[in-house]
């Protein structure tokens, strides 16, 4: 006779409890508060040959007090423009976000020439920080 191991609805309750406490009250630590991207060298003349080329996402999501600078360093043998920097080769451009808004701007790098930043305010009520701690993990999980 097969013995089945069952958990009281209680004590998986119990853990669900103490599990969003957790993700609601604990701080929210980063290893580092840029969002970096490289444009590889050769981009520019892959793009010329008729190659698409995706370096850099639609969207990217940024959110203040935890990762609200973005970070894109030209590896390439041309000029890219970025908004209104063009960065020569080797130059990296950083910008930090102070607001929660929505950015749009002309990019080079990019295939379709634009960019779109989300920039979300940070996550300060329990709420916030479980939906903040569930995107991060259900986006990650796709890499």
């Amino acid at each position: 006779m097969r013995r089945v191991f069952r958990i009281p609805l209680l004590a998986v309750a119990a853990l669900v409890v103490v599990g969003l406490g957790w993700a609601g009250f604990a701080p929210i630590e980063v290893a580092t508060h840029e969002h970096s991207f490289d444009i590889p060298k050769g981009t520019w003349a892959r793009r010329r040959a008729g190659d698409l080329v995706e370096i850099l996402p639609d969207h990217i999501r940024l959110t203040l007090g935890l990762d609200a600078v973005l970070v894109i360093r030209n590896h390439d043998d041309v000029p890219q423009t970025f908004g209104p920097t063009i960065m020569m080769p080797g130059q990296s451009f950083s910008l930090p976000f102070e607001r929660a808004a929505s950015y749009q701007f002309t990019c080079t790098a990019h295939a379709s020439g634009s960019l779109t930043i989300d920039v979300e305010p940070e996550p300060v009520t329990p709420w916030a920080r479980i939906r903040w701690r569930v995107r991060e993990w259900w986006e990650n999980r796709k890499r």
